[in-house]
């Protein structure tokens, strides 16, 4: 049986646990940043489980800022509780779990969080063949990021409510 739960600063182990397993060593936090992070912004966390047994996480800070700058990996004091932009550092599921849909319902559990706190939307980065990915949750590419975390090359991928409540709007309309 699988579930959504939000996460608490207890979850330390379990998320850097996750992140180990899916991310190489240069790209994923580390145990004393998930602390940071969890302390900040443990609400900004969604665990999923399978079977009782934790399988994957989506986490991120919340923001004014339209795309991820390498400072905030390293800062959870950037956490901005009323910000308007969801941020997404991390979506993994632990690799003999993958290619089930798992990602996909962390994906739209976190962008309906987002959208009920009312923000504006969520920004995210990432690599190039994920791309097609995120798109498919309605993210606009919006080119090369400035972000050199971890030596990659990332994407600036941003998910904007009111960008797509106005497509909404028109089509309705028309």
């Amino acid at each position: 049986m699988l579930s959504i739960r939000a996460a608490s600063p207890a979850d330390v182990d379990i998320v850097t646990e996750i992140e180990a397993k899916c991310f190489p060593p240069a790209e994923r936090a580390s145990r004393e940043r998930f602390v940071e992070r969890l302390n900040a912004f443990s609400d900004c966390f969604l665990i999923l489980m399978k079977d009782d047994r934790p399988v994957g996480l989506v986490d991120g800070m919340v923001t004014d800022n339209r795309t991820i700058c390498d400072e905030m990996f390293a800062d959870a004091k950037m956490h901005n509780p009323d910000g308007h932009w969801q941020s997404i550092f991390g979506l993994a599921v632990i690799p003999e779990e993958q290619h089930q849909g798992y990602a996909s319902a962390l994906m739209r559990a976190f962008i309906e969080k987002a959208r009920q706190e009312g923000r504006d939307g969520v920004i995210l980065t990432c690599k190039k063949h994920l791309i097609d990915f995120y798109s498919g949750f309605g993210f606009v590419n919006c080119g090369i990021s400035k972000s050199v975390h971890g030596g990659a090359v990332w994407y600036d991928m941003e998910l904007d409510f009111r960008a797509a409540s106005a497509m909404k709007n028109i089509f309705s309309t028309a």
